[in-house]
């Protein structure tokens, strides 16, 4: 490879990183153009931010210990968009679905927090 093209590649390879950072991402959130202000949608931000914040545990340097703390609020994330779905959905289906996630992470984050509480530092 000749040295301009060379350059050319490398600078375009470190340019990458700084243009991913850059880039909209607010489809991920569900704030971009296609949110409404629905109340199930409004339910759903504030259901994914309370999330988000509470997953952001101290970490204490222990795998274990550190999976559990941020699974548990991430398992009520989910137990709390079931319930939205619950509250605003009309497909049977997705109904059943939310039922079940609501009982099955109901019980883990039982289990987890139980775990926790004998294992935690």
């Amino acid at each position: 490879m000749n040295r301009p093209l060379l350059a050319a590649a490398i600078l375009g390879a470190l340019a990458l990183p700084l243009a991913a950072q850059t880039m909209d991402h607010s489809a991920h959130s569900g704030q971009g153009a296609a949110a409404t202000d629905s109340a199930a949608t409004k339910a759903y931000a504030e259901a994914n931010a309370r999330m988000h914040a509470d997953m952001a545990v101290p970490f204490t340097g222990d795998a274990d210990v550190d999976f559990i703390a941020g699974m548990i609020p991430h398992h009520q994330g989910a137990v709390d968009m079931a319930r939205i779905v619950l509250e605003h959905g009309k497909d049977a289906e997705v109904r059943k679905l939310a039922e079940a996630i609501i009982a099955s992470q109901e019980a883990e984050i039982a289990w987890m927090t139980d775990w926790l509480a004998k294992n935690g530092k």
